[in-house]
């Protein structure tokens, strides 16, 4: 199956844009909106602070049918982490009030993995937890140290079901490819195949190859402002229906290989990204 979808369901300008009626105004019932729509979504929120338990129970609860992909917390991928968002009963095992996973002691390390797998606990019990979002930074360079590390990041994601996505170009030349993608096929591990401007240093090209029984494509748009924009500048991008066409080729492409195929429009401002993943959920339903 090809699963579309957006990253994330509640974001402010979302609400404001209207994609939602008026009377859809709670939490849960945007979700159930949300699910009735689209097969897929990816957790975004998760990768800023690690949700409560009882937030993820909600979630599974509110959303019948639907696959919730899950952004992996950043800390756990090696990301610049403040001490702050991290749960309350954790703090005092930090060192400093900015931390890494390569800097922080192993107690904290253990500790916030173990909070990670118990929140999304609920979830999994459905059965409709998809794949835990490695995104690994651009200081994550194909080597010695990048493969190690993002070898104990697989090992402490299982037994849930990992997505991996590079940041750094290394690990896309071609005599560093073949052994990247073998450390993912090793872990059962998807490769997220990324749509994003190709016109700076370290841009990552739109490969795809299928490493798992999951494929993973994740759509960044191809904002001119991806370089020193504010987070919103750079994903502010509307896909064109020639780029959404294409994109459902590759998608089908991937399907033949990949018992699934996970696409997931990650745009923002206004519900951008809703209309690009209705519109490729229509061209694929026109095959």
């Amino acid at each position: 199956m090809i699963l579309v979808g957006t990253a994330g369901w509640a974001d402010r300008d979302l609400i404001a844009s209207g994609w939602y009626p008026a009377s859809v105004n709670s939490p849960a019932g945007r979700l159930a909106h949300y699910a009735g729509r689209f097969p897929l979504v990816e957790i975004d929120s998760s990768y800023y602070a690690i949700p409560a338990e009882r937030t993820v129970r909600g979630w599974a609860e509110n959303s019948s049918g639907l696959v919730l992909d899950a952004k992996a917390y950043s800390l756990l991928t090696g990301q610049r982490t403040r001490l702050t968002s991290l749960p309350t009963r954790l703090r005092p095992l930090a060192q400093s009030d900015w931390i890494t996973a390569e800097r922080a002691s192993p107690a904290l390390l253990d500790a916030t993995w173990a909070y990670f797998h118990a929140c999304f606990e609920p979830l999994r019990q459905t059965g409709r937890l998809g794949r835990v979002l490695l995104q690994f930074p651009r200081t994550y360079v194909f080597g010695t140290r990048g493969l190690r590390l993002v070898a104990d990041a697989l090992e402490r994601c299982r037994p849930l079901q990992a997505a991996v996505e590079w940041r750094h170009p290394s690990w896309f030349e071609p005599e560093n490819r073949d052994r990247g993608l073998s450390l993912l096929r090793e872990y059962d591990a998807a490769f997220v195949c990324v749509d994003m401007p190709q016109s700076h240093p370290d841009s990552v090209p739109p490969l795809l190859e299928v490493t798992s029984d999951t494929a993973v494509i994740r759509l960044h748009g191809h904002s001119p402002a991806w370089v020193g924009g504010s987070k919103e500048d750079r994903y502010r991008y509307e896909y064109t229906p020639a780029e959404l066409a294409e994109w459902a080729s590759r998608a089908r492409l991937l399907a033949k290989e990949a018992g699934d195929v996970h696409v997931v429009v990650n745009t923002c401002c206004a519900g951008a990204a809703q209309q690009a993943a209705t519109r490729l959920l229509d061209l694929l339903d026109a095959r």
